[in-house]
């Protein structure tokens, strides 16, 4: 909700808002996969000349799983955003995204 009540601030039309929703949400659920886990994620926005940068960092209670982006997710994520990005961050997982709006 966050990132839709900022883009629509910015300009985003409505689809490049819901874009970002869902974009948002497949690099969520690849931090925290499948069966979920202990903790929280972070998002954190950053205002560009041209978009939106969310940077999400998960904090977990466990040392779990890699974060991983399945073939399918990624095509999703190519077509929704300019610019994504999925690590560990030395033990952190985090993501990253780039929305620009036209």
């Amino acid at each position: 909700m966050t990132a839709a009540g900022l883009a629509s601030r910015l300009g985003f039309t409505f689809d490049e808002v819901d874009d970002l929703r869902l974009a948002i949400d497949e690099l969520c659920f690849a931090l925290i996969g499948a069966k979920g886990r202990q903790g929280t994620v972070q998002l954190r926005y950053l205002l560009l000349d041209d978009g939106l940068e969310v940077v999400g960092t998960g904090h977990f209670a466990d040392d779990g799983p890699r974060p991983k982006l399945h073939d399918f997710s990624g095509q999703i994520l190519d077509a929704l955003v300019d610019e994504h990005e999925l690590s560990a961050n030395g033990g952190a997982p985090q993501f990253r995204l780039v929305k620009r709006h036209t």
